[in-house]
């Protein structure tokens, strides 16, 4: 930071505050005499968003900002693949730097505390050792490009629901093994060189201006010495957003020079209430951000957008993010032929099937280049010798809400108070009789019929929650009639949450995928004729209804207003989060953490657990192998995943300490292993601040996933480590 001392002497207090606010919805001010650049971002985490105009909200490029539209951060978590998770991050990163960004505002790795929260998708998992182990390589992708990641969003921003004003209450064991990790992982071993701060409050404070989050723990603790950028609007307050963390200050109003750390705080600074070496400190950490990417710097990365590779990776991510749940009678994959006499005729139906996602849930939109369709992918796999028709199966009624016209929400009268009575009994309900009607009188002219539903970005989106978990639309009747009239159906899910499926004992196939990226549609027609064996898992678990969920049996979400007039969130189940509340208190789901099919089949065989002499806790401390074979006749991928049950109250049965994806031929064998160090069996301990391991009886549970555990020992640990 030394070599930036000289340049600091050379700015006056108003060139060093335009450098720390936004001088445009996504820049801040340069100070052009000096030679010092402005900072341009752009969202966001699935591609580079649109170009807006400065200080307005309104798309200010015709043609030249089309770009690759990746797969949703659900979507490559089920791939559960570190390699994909790098490939993914240097696509975002060339595409930033193709179009002359610096930073891009990804990614989104909040914990899903809920299955309701709208911007689900945007998010990797429930379990923070998934999230970690996929962000830290998706971050070092980006970067390699010169251009910044911001990790975001700091921290315990798990709802939409009221996220300007909502304030979490939590303890601390809890925020650092279970909400904090993930972003601990990300900064100091991804080395984001940026880390947006978060709407909602926390500790009495919002978290843009949370001593203890930003300066305590991430500046103390961490030893972070990175950028903190506020959130499009989080800075509320000018003294404690100065003095607590945030180095640039970004909003969503073209009235730049009044932001709470522009025009207020100079005069703050200059009547002596603030020091000006506050300041300085941020101008600093921006430097030397701008030295790190290399800005001015004649040799900077150019980067590249729209290539022929950035297409085909997005297709693999696609392909391995896509998650067989059911195939009981093993009809999957289909085949495109009946005989060499007769063509074979399949319906699809389901508005999903030809439903483009790419330009809609707030902040993750993109102009894609292109989409593919499921529709166009299936078609684009049969070809012409195989008849493929499509209907739509259900009545979508909010069409202006997914183009993001009028505020999201259900039209259902028991999901949104203010629908006019009239428009359902007269429009919506006669329609969604006569598409399944039709639907239904079709049916038996077909071969095949693949429903393809789920939910869309009236509902996946930024700003708002889920009413529910249902699938909308009435999707729920037309599943169950058609399962009703054919025995020869697949049902498609699309969607960033957990949906109820009251129909699944009559569906015997069943795929799910997230949003998936430009090519999905045509990755989920490999999938479905058999193109590419699928090895996705999912990153969540699948609960059987609402009432099931952490958060519904401790009474935790949505939180009640309080004094202050804000409403108050308490998390109550603690670290029963997901699959680590399901397997401890052993509820049935629909579907586990971790569960994913394949068209082939696999074992684990010969486990052998070694415990090493170790003296530092960073060390390998025991590693499990095992040997893994395909037992079919089919290429294909399998995850190993290992649990740790640490003897400690509060702690849950089992917690995912390491996992590995494995490719294996068919009838072929490998060696796998997977070592832990001392951070898998340490809990934040409040008295010393810090994590510790403890003596005692640990247990470890290997398997394919949260529920189908393949081997269970346990190990003794005779010593105590702080872990620095």
């Amino acid at each position: 930071m030394e070599k930036f001392t000289s340049k600091i002497d050379e700015m006056t207090l108003k060139e060093k505050i335009k450098m720390i606010h936004a001088a445009g919805l996504f820049c801040t001010g340069g100070v052009e005499r000096l030679g010092i650049p402005e900072l341009r971002m752009s969202d966001g985490p699935s591609g580079v968003r649109q170009e807006f105009e400065n200080d307005k909200w309104i798309p200010s490029d015709i043609s030249g900002d089309f770009v690759s539209w990746l797969p949703s951060n659900t979507c490559l978590a089920s791939t559960w693949n570190p390699e994909l998770a790098l490939s993914f991050g240097q696509i975002l990163g060339s595409e930033a730097r193709g179009r002359g960004k610096d930073i891009i505002l990804a990614p989104g790795i909040n914990i899903k505390r809920t299955p309701l929260c709208g911007r689900n998708f945007e998010y990797f998992s429930e379990d923070p050792v998934l999230t970690g182990r996929l962000a830290v390589p998706l971050i070092q992708g980006i970067q390699e490009n010169d251009v910044a990641a911001c990790v975001k969003h700091f921290a315990l921003n798990n709802q939409e629901l009221d996220r300007m004003t909502v304030e979490a209450e939590i303890d601390d064991a809890t925020l650092h093994e279970l909400y904090l990790s993930a972003f601990l992982d990300a900064l100091t071993e991804g080395k984001s060189l940026t880390v947006m701060g978060a709407y909602n409050r926390y500790d009495g404070s919002f978290c843009c201006e949370s001593r203890k989050l930003l300066q305590d723990i991430l500046r103390n603790q961490w030893h972070y010495d990175g950028v903190a950028i506020s959130d499009w609007g989080g800075v509320h307050h000018t003294e404690e957003a100065a003095l607590h963390g945030v180095d640039i200050e970004m909003s969503v109003t073209p009235d730049f020079d009044d932001y709470k750390m522009a025009d207020p705080l100079h005069e703050k600074v200059k009547n002596g209430e603030i020091p000006e070496s506050v300041i300085d400190e941020k101008v600093i950490r921006i430097l030397t951000l701008m030295d790190k990417i290399h800005m001015n710097h004649p040799e900077r990365q150019t980067g590249s957008f729209n290539t022929h590779e950035h297409q085909q990776m997005t297709l693999q991510i696609a392909e391995e993010g896509i998650v067989l749940l059911k195939n009981e009678k093993k009809r999957l994959p289909l085949t495109p032929e009946l005989n060499a006499n007769k063509q074979k005729k399949i319906l699809i139906a389901g508005d999903n099937a030809v439903r483009l996602h790419s330009n809609g849930g707030g902040s993750a939109e993109i102009k894609a280049l292109y989409e593919i369709s499921p529709l166009l992918g299936v078609r684009m796999i049969l070809g012409g010798n195989t008849e493929c028709t499509w209907m739509p199966g259900y009545y979508v009624d909010n069409e202006s809400e997914i183009r993001g016209e009028q505020l999201a929400g259900n039209l259902d009268p028991e999901h949104n108070e203010s629908n006019d009575k009239k428009r359902w009994e007269e429009e919506i309900l006669p329609k969604r009789r006569q598409y399944l009607e039709k639907l239904l009188e079709a049916v038996p002219d077909y071969d095949e019929v693949i429903f393809i539903g789920g939910l869309n970005h009236s509902l996946d989106i930024e700003g708002f929650d889920r009413p529910d978990m249902k699938l909308p639309y009435g999707q729920d009747e037309v599943i169950s009639a058609l399962a009703d009239a054919t025995d020869n159906l697949t049902v498609v899910l699309i969607n960033g949450s957990p949906v109820e499926m009251p129909w699944i004992d009559k569906v015997h196939s069943l795929i799910q995928t997230s949003y998936y990226g430009m090519n999905g549609g045509y990755a989920l027609a490999k999938v479905l004729f058999g193109k590419v064996n699928p090895s996705g898992k999912l990153p969540e678990t699948y609960p059987i209804r609402l009432a099931d969920t952490p958060t519904e049996v401790y009474h935790s979400y949505p939180g009640e207003m309080k004094e202050g007039g804000h409403r108050h969130v308490t998390y109550s189940e603690k670290l029963m989060v997901g699959y680590r509340y399901y397997t401890s208190k052993e509820v049935p789901v629909l579907f586990p953490f971790g569960h994913g099919l394949s068209y082939t089949t696999f074992s684990c065989s010969n486990f052998h657990v070694a415990v090493h002499d170790i003296s530092q806790t960073n060390e390998s401390l025991i590693t499990l192998s095992c040997e893994m074979q395909n037992t079919g006749g089919r290429d294909g991928k399998e995850t190993l995943q290992l649990y740790v049950g640490i003897p400690k109250e509060g702690q849950p049965k089992m917690a995912l300490k390491a996992f590995k994806k494995v490719s294996l031929n068919a009838t072929e064998k490998k060696e796998v292993s997977l070592t832990l160090t001392g951070k898998a069996f340490a809990a934040y301990s409040t008295e010393k601040a810090c994590f510790v391991v403890r003596p005692g009886t640990y247990e470890l549970y290997a398997g394919t996933s949260a529920e189908n555990i393949l081997y269970h020992t346990s190990i003794d640990l005779s010593q105590e480590y702080i872990l620095s």
